[in-house]
């Protein structure tokens, strides 16, 4: 899997985006803006959430992978704050209140679930680890 570190800082978004577009694969351009938007969800929350206080890093991945004979895109989220797992402590938002009812925040994993065939978290090696699977366009 390619790979790339980055400090915790918004100031990375950049760096990453343009990592995620050299990543993707020819043919599949019509992807890069569902990845790309995924990949600024979770990072700005690991870079405002992960390290309160002090420094840390964000490693993304990108990859094609195989799930039950099917081709997907694979983005990989891996960072070492205390575990977290967004999937099942993020509240879920209550999509059914108008726009100026609802608390600021608090869409970003239902937007990721809503883009991605399937997600997974883990936590090993004293790190949290999120791959989101991305259906090939059609």
């Amino acid at each position: 899997m390619a790979t790339l570190s980055v400090p915790a800082s918004l100031e990375q978004l950049g760096a990453v985006n343009e990592f995620i577009a050299g990543q993707i694969p020819e043919g599949l351009a019509a992807l890069l803006p569902q990845v790309e938007l995924a990949a600024e969800e979770l990072l700005v929350n690991v870079f405002s959430y992960a390290y309160p206080g002090e420094p840390g890093k964000a490693e993304v991945g990108c990859r094609m992978v195989r799930l039950d004979g099917v081709p997907f895109f694979c983005l990989a989220v891996r960072d070492w704050g205390a575990p977290f797992d967004p999937f099942s402590e993020a509240p879920e938002p209550d999509t059914a209140l108008g726009v100026a009812d609802r608390p600021i925040g608090g869409l970003g994993v239902h937007l990721i679930k809503s883009m991605v065939r399937h997600y997974s978290y883990s936590y090993h090696d004293a790190s949290n680890c999120i791959e989101l699977y991305f259906a090939l366009p059609e």
